[in-house]
């Protein structure tokens, strides 16, 4: 393409995106800039948090992690450590468990790299699943060791770009996977496989078929403990006034039809496209619950029967990531839903305060309770992790220090430090790391996988873990505890 093409081109794509906004701008409204360039916010102090978020008397919060950029959909391992996607920058990464007491996180390691838009994760006792945007890979995983395999595809064929392209991954009660892809526009026809629909395989990917339909941009989902019903959250169309329609919540079932893009609320007829197709409209599953319009609901979790608090019992907490196309911003918060003796679902706020006055400091995406009850928000506005504690447990301080700048060599005594590092360094040649680590040692024809940044994904802990049980095709070296550690320390003090 030439110079001259390429500018025009570019030329009309930004007159687009300028007409655009301008026909939409009376209803545009919040951070829709960063948004749209993946802008995060600049982290707010302790004392502006401590003061603007808010939960129920009785919860306390803290800061568990932070500088966890585009933070999305979290699990638990069953070593209490916590598992992030984080979207944008293509990281899934493992924050360790909470050992020492202080309500944050003791340190962290990236698990995966150059992903395409990771978003939805979950386990098994065997693999950490993950889905990208046009596909569902996964890889065993050990917990204990904090260590994870080769990464397989399983699945592939989802349909990419459009205008939601996160992918929400969850295993049911039954041992398959459900994979949840949004709609490419605001109100239209779909034409491609799998398009505002939730799919199901089995766990090796193997008879993916549609599940259930017209459902716009479900993000998140879950399935009921006491009654095994499958609920899913559903953010509502744009461009038709600050309240209408509601984003719902919709009970899910096999063959089940939503509404979108012919319907709203319960039974409306959509009016850009619900003419002549009247008998979707009327073949519809109403929601069983609405958040009120613009909220955008993505993560949403049934508490651990057992460990609510009390007053939570049955209950779920739903992330509202916030609106953009209304006047006044709304949403902005987790709720808590309440179901009723009659099922009827009734809505309590949770943690409030990431707008206040029109000013943004955070946008929830998901919510997981840990293995201690304690209960964990995403935010990838600021790229937060917050932890809401109750009944007595520590929630933690809201000072920020991010973790990725802490050196984990601090604290050894230098003498030691040397000498430890001096051992790893005859490891490392000993064994003939340089040939597959350093480019200028490979031998013709090898890829070189060259030590950068380990400092900012590894710990003395992380590293030793890695060496004792290391992931295809790095081969497995006879080594004691102690030498682990010192090639550990020098592979973090001057290799990486």
């Amino acid at each position: 393409m030439s110079k001259k093409k390429w500018i025009i081109g570019l030329g009309a794509v930004v007159g687009a995106a300028v007409a655009g906004v301008w026909w939409m701008a009376p209803t545009i409204n919040g951070p829709f800039l960063d948004f749209l360039t993946g802008k995060e916010a600049k982290a707010v102090d302790a004392n502006t948090a401590s003061n603007r978020l808010q939960v129920p008397e009785g919860f306390e919060i803290g800061i568990y992690a932070d500088g966890v950029e585009k933070a999305r959909m979290m699990r638990f391992t069953a070593a209490g450590d916590m598992i992030v996607a984080t979207h944008r920058d293509g990281k899934v990464v493992l924050l360790h468990a909470d050992k020492d007491g202080d309500g944050r996180a003791d340190g962290r390691t990236q698990l995966a790299g150059g992903l395409d838009l990771p978003s939805g994760i979950d386990l098994d006792d065997q693999y950490l699943y993950i889905a990208e945007e046009t596909q569902v890979s996964r890889a065993p995983f050990d917990a204990a060791t904090r260590t994870m395999g080769e990464m397989e595809t399983i699945f592939t064929g989802m349909p990419e770009d459009g205008n939601h392209r996160t992918r929400t991954l969850g295993i049911g009660p039954d041992g398959r996977i459900y994979v949840t892809v949004g709609s490419t526009c605001n109100v239209c026809i779909e034409t491609e496989l799998y398009r505002a629909e939730m799919i199901v395989m089995n766990r090796d990917g193997s008879e993916a078929r549609t599940y259930a339909t017209g459902l716009r941009n479900s993000v998140g989902f879950d399935w009921q403990p006491e009654t095994g019903k499958l609920f899913a959250t559903d953010n509502g169309r744009d461009l038709l006034g600050d309240t209408y329609p509601d984003c719902e919540l919709n009970e899910v079932v096999d063959g089940g039809f939503y509404g979108w893009p012919f319907a709203n609320n319960n039974k409306e007829i959509d009016p850009d496209m619900g003419k002549g197709h009247e008998a979707d409209v009327a073949r519809s599953i109403a929601p069983v619950h609405g958040f009120g319009g613009h909220r955008a609901p993505l993560g949403m979790r049934f508490l651990t029967p057992g460990q609510e608090p009390a007053g939570y019992e049955g209950a779920a907490l739903v992330a509202e990531h916030g609106s953009w196309n209304s006047s006044v911003l709304v949403g902005y918060k987790v709720v808590s839903l309440h179901w009723g003796v009659d099922g009827k679902v009734t809505e309590r706020d949770f943690l409030t305060g990431f707008e206040k006055n029109e000013d943004v400091i955070g946008r929830p995406v998901d919510v997981v309770q840990g293995p201690d009850g304690a209960i964990y928000v995403s935010d990838d506005y600021s790229g937060t992790i917050y932890r809401v504690t109750w009944g007595g447990m520590k929630a933690g301080s809201m000072d920020r220090a991010a973790a990725d700048a802490a050196d984990p060599l601090a604290g050894i005594d230098p003498a030691r430090l040397e000498e430890r590092a001096g051992l790893g360094r005859l490891l490392f040649i000993g064994n003939d790391c340089a040939s597959c680590h350093v480019p200028e040692a490979a031998p013709e024809g090898v890829a070189v996988k060259e030590l950068k940044d380990l400092k900012a994904r590894f710990d003395i802990a992380g590293l030793k873990a890695l060496l004792a049980n290391p992931p295809g095709p790095m081969p497995t070296f006879e080594l004691t505890d102690a030498e682990r550690e010192a090639l550990a320390i020098y592979l973090l003090k001057d290799a990486g």
